[in-house]
Protein backbone atom coordinates (compact mmCIF):
# COMPACT_ATOMS: atom_id res chain seq x y z
CA UNK A 1 0.00 0.00 0.00
CA UNK A 2 0.96 3.68 -0.22
CA UNK A 3 1.65 6.52 2.18
CA UNK A 4 -0.38 9.66 1.48
CA UNK A 5 0.35 13.22 2.52
CA UNK A 6 -3.02 14.97 2.15
CA UNK A 7 -2.26 18.66 1.67
CA UNK A 8 -5.24 20.97 2.17
CA UNK A 9 -5.86 24.48 0.85
CA UNK A 10 -9.13 25.84 2.23
CA UNK A 11 -10.60 29.24 3.08
CA UNK A 12 -14.06 28.40 4.36
CA UNK A 13 -13.70 24.76 5.41
CA UNK A 14 -15.47 22.94 2.58
CA UNK A 15 -12.23 21.60 1.17
CA UNK A 16 -11.29 20.31 4.61
CA UNK A 17 -14.41 18.13 4.55
CA UNK A 18 -13.38 16.73 1.17
CA UNK A 19 -9.86 16.03 2.47
CA UNK A 20 -11.21 14.31 5.58
CA UNK A 21 -13.49 12.15 3.41
CA UNK A 22 -10.43 11.21 1.34
CA UNK A 23 -8.51 10.38 4.52
CA UNK A 24 -11.38 8.13 5.63
CA UNK A 25 -11.51 6.36 2.24
CA UNK A 26 -7.74 5.86 2.04
CA UNK A 27 -7.73 4.39 5.56
CA UNK A 28 -10.48 1.97 4.51
CA UNK A 29 -8.30 1.02 1.53
CA UNK A 30 -5.47 0.29 4.03
CA UNK A 31 -3.17 3.18 3.11
CA UNK A 32 -1.18 5.20 5.60
CA UNK A 33 -2.37 8.83 5.71
CA UNK A 34 -1.07 12.11 7.14
CA UNK A 35 -3.54 15.00 6.92
CA UNK A 36 -2.06 18.53 6.71
CA UNK A 37 -4.69 21.21 7.38
CA UNK A 38 -1.93 23.80 7.79
CA UNK A 39 0.59 22.47 5.27
CA UNK A 40 4.24 23.12 6.03
CA UNK A 41 6.44 22.27 3.05
CA UNK A 42 9.49 21.29 5.11
CA UNK A 43 7.49 18.95 7.35
CA UNK A 44 5.77 17.35 4.38
CA UNK A 45 9.13 16.75 2.68
CA UNK A 46 10.44 15.14 5.87
CA UNK A 47 7.35 12.91 6.07
CA UNK A 48 7.66 12.02 2.40
CA UNK A 49 11.33 11.08 2.42
CA UNK A 50 11.54 9.67 5.97
CA UNK A 51 8.85 7.02 5.47
CA UNK A 52 9.55 3.38 4.72
CA UNK A 53 10.94 3.51 1.19
CA UNK A 54 9.16 0.30 0.18
CA UNK A 55 5.85 2.18 0.25
CA UNK A 56 4.84 4.43 -2.59
CA UNK A 57 4.78 8.08 -1.46
CA UNK A 58 1.86 10.16 -2.75
CA UNK A 59 0.80 13.75 -2.25
CA UNK A 60 -2.95 14.23 -2.49
CA UNK A 61 -3.62 17.95 -2.72
CA UNK A 62 -7.15 19.13 -2.04
CA UNK A 63 -7.48 22.85 -2.72
CA UNK A 64 -10.09 25.42 -3.47
CA UNK A 65 -9.55 28.61 -5.43
CA UNK A 66 -10.06 31.91 -3.65
CA UNK A 67 -10.78 35.41 -4.89
CA UNK A 68 -9.50 36.12 -8.39
CA UNK A 69 -7.87 32.70 -8.83
CA UNK A 70 -5.70 32.81 -5.72
CA UNK A 71 -4.57 30.06 -3.39
CA UNK A 72 -6.27 29.86 0.00
CA UNK A 73 -4.31 31.60 2.76
CA UNK A 74 -3.36 28.39 4.56
CA UNK A 75 -1.56 26.88 1.52
CA UNK A 76 0.18 29.98 0.13
CA UNK A 77 3.44 29.43 2.04
CA UNK A 78 3.49 25.77 0.93
CA UNK A 79 3.11 26.82 -2.71
CA UNK A 80 5.83 29.47 -2.41
CA UNK A 81 8.22 26.96 -0.82
CA UNK A 82 7.37 24.39 -3.52
CA UNK A 83 8.10 26.89 -6.29
CA UNK A 84 11.44 27.81 -4.64
CA UNK A 85 12.44 24.22 -3.87
CA UNK A 86 15.66 23.03 -5.47
CA UNK A 87 15.47 19.48 -4.07
CA UNK A 88 14.89 16.60 -6.47
CA UNK A 89 11.15 15.82 -6.27
CA UNK A 90 11.08 13.25 -9.07
CA UNK A 91 10.20 10.48 -6.61
CA UNK A 92 7.03 12.32 -5.51
CA UNK A 93 3.78 11.14 -7.05
CA UNK A 94 0.73 13.35 -6.78
CA UNK A 95 -3.00 13.71 -7.33
CA UNK A 96 -5.08 16.86 -7.10
CA UNK A 97 -8.69 17.49 -6.20
CA UNK A 98 -9.48 21.06 -7.18
CA UNK A 99 -12.65 22.61 -5.85
CA UNK A 100 -14.32 25.60 -7.42
CA UNK A 101 -17.43 27.16 -8.88
CA UNK A 102 -17.76 26.98 -12.66
CA UNK A 103 -19.70 30.25 -12.76
CA UNK A 104 -16.32 31.99 -12.24
CA UNK A 105 -13.72 32.29 -14.99
CA UNK A 106 -11.07 31.25 -12.44
CA UNK A 107 -12.73 27.83 -11.93
CA UNK A 108 -10.24 25.57 -10.12
CA UNK A 109 -7.33 27.84 -11.09
CA UNK A 110 -5.36 27.13 -7.90
CA UNK A 111 -5.50 23.37 -8.52
CA UNK A 112 -4.53 23.77 -12.18
CA UNK A 113 -1.60 26.00 -11.23
CA UNK A 114 -0.42 23.50 -8.60
CA UNK A 115 -0.66 20.72 -11.19
CA UNK A 116 1.65 22.65 -13.53
CA UNK A 117 4.06 23.58 -10.74
CA UNK A 118 4.39 20.00 -9.49
CA UNK A 119 5.06 18.77 -13.04
CA UNK A 120 7.78 21.40 -13.57
CA UNK A 121 9.41 20.13 -10.36
CA UNK A 122 9.54 16.60 -11.82
CA UNK A 123 6.72 15.14 -9.74
CA UNK A 124 4.65 12.36 -11.34
CA UNK A 125 0.91 12.81 -11.76
CA UNK A 126 -0.84 9.53 -10.90
CA UNK A 127 -4.34 10.56 -11.96
CA UNK A 128 -5.48 13.59 -13.95
CA UNK A 129 -6.76 16.48 -11.86
CA UNK A 130 -10.26 15.98 -10.47
CA UNK A 131 -12.22 19.24 -10.65
CA UNK A 132 -15.28 19.40 -8.42
CA UNK A 133 -17.85 22.06 -9.25
CA UNK A 134 -19.49 23.33 -6.08
CA UNK A 135 -22.26 24.97 -8.12
CA UNK A 136 -23.38 21.55 -9.39
CA UNK A 137 -21.94 18.80 -7.22
CA UNK A 138 -24.31 18.00 -4.38
CA UNK A 139 -21.96 15.79 -2.38
CA UNK A 140 -18.28 16.60 -3.11
CA UNK A 141 -17.08 14.37 -0.26
CA UNK A 142 -18.76 11.31 -1.78
CA UNK A 143 -17.51 12.25 -5.26
CA UNK A 144 -13.94 12.44 -3.95
CA UNK A 145 -14.26 9.07 -2.18
CA UNK A 146 -15.69 7.45 -5.31
CA UNK A 147 -12.87 8.93 -7.40
CA UNK A 148 -10.33 7.28 -5.09
CA UNK A 149 -12.18 3.93 -5.19
CA UNK A 150 -12.40 4.04 -9.00
CA UNK A 151 -8.66 4.63 -9.28
CA UNK A 152 -7.55 2.15 -6.61
CA UNK A 153 -5.29 0.30 -9.06
CA UNK A 154 -3.26 3.47 -9.61
CA UNK A 155 -2.75 4.14 -5.92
Amino acid sequence: MSTFQIIVGSMLGGTEYVAEACEEQLNILDHQVNLHLKPDFTSILKNTFAQNTTKKQVWLICTSTHGAGDFPDNIQAFVTDLKNCEQDLSSVSFMIIAIGDSSYDTFCKAGVELDKTLKTKGCKELIAINMLDMSEDIDPELLAQNWLKQNIDLL
